[in-house]
């Protein structure tokens, strides 16, 4: 964990140097003064990594050393249970169902935008209560 901090510390770092100078570029070199996506694009770009990398450290602060941070460390050392996923799941499918008829909705129109979400709702439901038959399970 402490290696990825650092790494997202020097990317935080690499993005606000570039990001100011963009900036200072745009401003001094473009008729229009400077560009009012791409520099505030690259800014927000380096807060996240610094968010990124602030929850890293004191998660490393909080928790003893990871397989990575160990120098003479294997590979197997960071092996263990990754998650738990339904190996027959049609969940996932009714959600990109979902999502895709959201995005062709807002192209296309707007009423397609309705059936996405009814999808996309019934798939999320259905992935978030696929462990949870209860009582009533058969």
């Amino acid at each position: 964990m402490r290696a990825s901090a650092k790494i997202f510390w020097i990317l935080g770092v690499f993005f606000l140097i570039v990001g100011i100078a963009y900036g200072f570029l745009t401003a001094r070199y473009e008729p229009l003064g400077i560009e009012t996506v791409g520099f505030p694009a690259v800014l927000a770009l380096s807060g996240l990594g610094f968010m990124i990398a602030m929850t890293l450290t004191i998660a490393a602060r909080r928790h003893e050393l990871d397989a990575s941070d160990d120098l003479d460390g294997e590979v197997s050392e960071a092996a263990g249970v990754q998650g738990s996923f339904s190996p027959y799941s049609w969940a996932p499918l009714w959600v990109a169902i979902g999502a895709a008829l959201c995005f062709l909705g807002v192209a296309a129109g707007w009423w397609i935008f309705a059936f996405g979400v009814i999808f996309a709702i019934y798939g999320i439901l259905l992935w978030v209560l696929e462990f949870s038959a209860g009582q009533h399970a058969h």
